[in-house]
C-alpha cells in the first residue's frame, strides 16, 4: 500500500514551476527594491519613525546602479582597511615629526638659555654697579 506524499515535489513533473534558484538568479540578475516606513504615533505625535530599504541584487548589478558603499568600509573590505591604516601611519608620523621638532627647538632654546646665562648675570651685575655708581654720586 503506498502512502500519500506529506509534501509536494520540489519539480514539479510538468515543469511549469520555477524551482527556487530560478527565482534567485532573476532577482538578482534585475534586482530588486523592498522599500517601507514604520511609524509609532501616540494622539499624534510622533514617537518612532523606522525606514526600511532593502536592495536585493548581484553585486555586479549592484554596482551598475552605482552602488558599492562596502568597498569603502574597513569593516568589508581589506582595501578600505590598509587605506585607513595608512592614512593613520601617515598622521603619526606627522605627529611624530611635529613632537621631535618642538623637542629639538626647547633643546636648542635651553642650550642657548644656559650658554647665555653667564653673561646676562654679567650684565646685570654690571648694571648695578652703574645704578650704585649713579646713586653715590
Amino acid at each position: 500500500m503506498a502512502t500519500p506524499a506529506r509534501f509536494p515535489d520540489a519539480y514539479p513533473p510538468d515543469g511549469s514551476g520555477a524551482n527556487l534558484a530560478d527565482i534567485l538568479e532573476r532577482v538578482l540578475d534585475k534586482g530588486i527594491v523592498i522599500a517601507g516606513d514604520i511609524r509609532i504615533n501616540l494622539l499624534d505625535i510622533e514617537l518612532l519613525t523606522i525606514k526600511l530599504r532593502l536592495i536585493v541584487a548581484s553585486i555586479d548589478k549592484a554596482k551598475e546602479m552605482g552602488i558599492d558603499w562596502w568597498e569603502d568600509d574597513p569593516a568589508l573590505s581589506t582595501g578600505a582597511r590598509r587605506r585607513e591604516l595608512a592614512r593613520e601611519n601617515d598622521e603619526l608620523k606627522e605627529r611624530i615629526a611635529a613632537l621631535e621638532a618642538l623637542e629639538s627647538a626647547r633643546t636648542a632654546e635651553a642650550a642657548y638659555e644656559r650658554d647665555s646665562g653667564g653673561t646676562r648675570e654679567k650684565r646685570a651685575t654690571s648694571a648695578k654697579k652703574q645704578r650704585r655708581a649713579v646713586t653715590d654720586e
